[in-house]
């Protein structure tokens, strides 16, 4: 065999380098210093190339998988290209089944690895027997010799990651490394890198991005379940609990909106020369909302004449190649058609409307009486207040709900008003949140609860403001 050649393709897996950010994380120097680990580099295109290559050799270690097998997967398209490479090698056949929001140039590369594409509706629950996770379990019933990889819920996904790449970066990084930040989909990434790092350095941060639309967000920051809804970006969050996830294995969680991940990896392209996909956009717009957290503590801390130390390093994982977007983010026309290109001016964050919008915020606890709260929403003319516990949001309530449990016998004026709290229709917001993101919140049908954290991984909440479209509406025309 030739000298310093590999052996096939699967030997080029991983290894990937990491680079410093120079303009987008400029603004946070000298407190904060942004480096991304790019993942499109391994042969696949993808940070799953890693996962592919892993589970399908530990199941033929095992003996789950024959020769000749096919493999079977649900996979929003990278996961099946890892899968697809390594199967190419070891001459298993592949069937992948992928939502219909996934992009067509995902479809046609798997394609032109031998795999069977099945195409399934995205806007449907996971239980759905048309849903995607439902498809595949189906024909792995139906077809012989075959092995459902399961990516959602095989814990060979983040044991991949805590076997190589979380190795892998504290070598790179020589440990010099004080947060990683990834975009949260099935965990692998996220869980597997986290116990690496963290069993070498306690310290290290670990920060999942989730696109607004998706679970983990609020469930990290609240506890209570969300309603979740469709988004354009594509590869991350969920609208159900991948057993492969923890949430404990992160010590923050930063959400972002499809503008946001778009405009991101356009700009990583432009000025980084990053050939990056939306979810890398997504991870890098998330991580620095967390770095710029961090630079302003930093900076004030400086200010008051302590020593900070050196340059607070932040690496994020770039997830995919912008190679299977051309039809979509890439395209100006899309992201028109998708009303992701400003129509009016929603530019900003939260923080520039509560400059001009300092109402004090009328609250109550769990334990206050219903006849008490109803005062307070006479006395104050509002219509909906927020439970809050010390440290926690427990929900918001309206004089709708209260009434109707009145009048049902649900309650009565001296009932406690914690158990008509919910977070229905609440979205909760910080400062930092894009005006883009409030505006998605409102169209359905949303108050937004901001809040601002404090304490050990920022999990103490204090509820600053409610606000309504109104508020934004205000914000525009001024």
């Amino acid at each position: 065999m030739m000298k310093g050649a590999l052996s096939d393709v699967t030997k080029a897996i991983g290894n990937t380098p990491i680079v410093k950010l120079n303009k987008v994380g400029a603004h946070l120097a000298p407190h904060v210093e942004l480096y991304a680990k790019l993942e499109y580099m391994n042969p696949g295109g993808s940070v799953k190339d890693r996962i592919g290559c892993y589970m399908l050799e530990k199941a033929e270690r095992e003996g789950r998988i024959k020769p000749g097998g096919t493999i079977i997967e649900a996979t929003s398209g990278n996961t099946g290209m890892g899968l697809a490479i390594t199967a190419a090698v070891k001459g298993y056949k592949c069937i992948f089944v992928m939502a219909d929001k996934q992009s067509e140039e995902k479809r046609i590369a798997l394609r032109s690895v031998g795999a069977q594409v099945v195409i399934c509706p995205t806007k449907v629950e996971p239980e759905d027997p048309r849903s995607y996770y439902s498809v595949a379990n189906r024909l792995a019933e139906e077809t012989p010799n075959s092995l459902y990889m399961r990516q959602y819920w095989n814990p060979d996904n983040p044991e991949a990651h805590f076997v190589h790449t979380g190795p892998e970066i504290w070598e790179q990084t020589g440990g010099e490394l004080d947060a990683i930040v990834v975009a949260a989909g099935t965990g692998g990434t996220l869980v597997g890198s986290s116990r690496y790092l963290k069993s070498k350095n306690p310290a290290i941060k670990v920060v999942g991005v989730d696109p607004v639309g998706s679970i983990y967000y609020d469930l990290f920051h609240t506890g209570k379940w969300p309603k979740p809804h469709s988004y354009y970006v594509e590869g991350f969050g969920e609208d159900f609990m991948p057993s492969t996830m923890d949430l404990k294995a992160m010590d923050d969680c930063v959400q972002v909106n499809d503008k946001e991940s778009f405009t991101m990896a356009r700009r990583l392209i432009r000025d980084e020369g990053l050939l990056c996909g939306g979810s890398s956009g997504s991870a890098v717009a998330g991580a620095l909302k967390f770095a710029e957290r961090i630079a302003r503590e930093r900076k004030e801390l400086a200010a008051a004449g302590h020593p900070v130390g050196e340059p607070f390093k932040v690496l994020v994982i770039i997830c995919d190649s912008s190679s299977r977007y051309l039809s979509k983010f890439l395209n100006d026309e899309w992201l028109k058609d998708a009303g992701l290109i400003d129509r009016g001016d929603t530019s900003g964050v939260v923080e520039d409307i509560l400059q001009k919008h300092r109402d004090e915020v009328i609250s109550a606890s769990p334990d206050d009486a219903l006849g008490s709260v109803i005062d307070r929403m006479k006395k104050h003319g509002i219509s909906q207040l927020p439970v809050v516990e010390p440290r926690r949001l427990v929900g918001l309530v309206s004089e709708v709900q209260v009434l109707n449990a009145l009048v049902k016998g649900e309650a009565t004026m001296k009932s406690p008003v914690g158990p008509l709290a919910t977070l229905d229709e609440a979205a909760v917001v910080e400062r930092d949140t894009a005006l883009a993101t409030l505006s998605q919140h409102f169209a359905r049908g949303k108050v937004a609860v901001v809040v601002d954290r404090s304490g050990e991984g920022g999990h103490d909440l204090s509820v600053v403001s409610l606000l309504t479209k109104i508020d934004l509406i205000e914000h525009m025309l001024k």
